[in-house]
């Protein structure tokens, strides 16, 4: 099958398996004479596997992995364990992300319970820096949550 028709049966937009392809996640695909990619359902098979994973917020790194496993059946699993472990603790600092958002938000909106003028707004002030107390310029709970294995304040992925 051309790209076009693999792309629709892993339910993927075309520059997602090209993306995919470019990253090695595909293994390589035979040509026509028209210098056309040729994909079997092997490819289709393995791209419903990336898009699960990817559903579960793992990243190419993580997918490899787990891709080689696949490929090595007879290999012991005790590292896609470790992997599934690892990126579960992941997912659980972000909830406490998430949650530590959520309460910063819901402080936000305590600021400002009555529409007014927008000079006024408890809201506006507040993320502006003009209300004292509310966020400090270093305050370690003001932090955008990234996806579990994004980019943190430090400048560092997370371990």
């Amino acid at each position: 099958m051309k790209i076009g028709e693999l792309a629709e049966k892993a339910g993927l937009p075309v520059e997602t398996v090209r993306y995919y392809e470019k990253e090695g996640l595909l293994p390589d695909v035979a040509r026509t004479q028209g210098n056309y990619r040729i994909y079997t359902d092997d490819h289709a098979e393995r791209l419903l596997f990336i898009r699960h994973c990817r559903s579960l917020d793992m990243t190419l790194e993580e997918i490899r992995i787990l891709l080689h496993f696949k490929d090595k059946p007879d290999e012991s699993c005790d590292r896609v364990n470790a992997l599934l472990d690892a990126h579960i603790g992941h997912v659980c600092e972000r909830i406490r992300d998430l949650e530590k958002l959520e309460k910063q938000l819901k402080a936000l909106r305590e600021r400002c319970h009555e529409a007014k003028d927008a000079a006024s707004c408890g809201i506006l002030n507040a993320l502006s820096g003009q209300e004292p107390g509310v966020f400090s310029r270093h305050d370690e709970t003001c932090s955008h949550v990234h996806s579990a294995h994004g980019i943190r304040k430090s400048g560092r992925k997370p371990r």
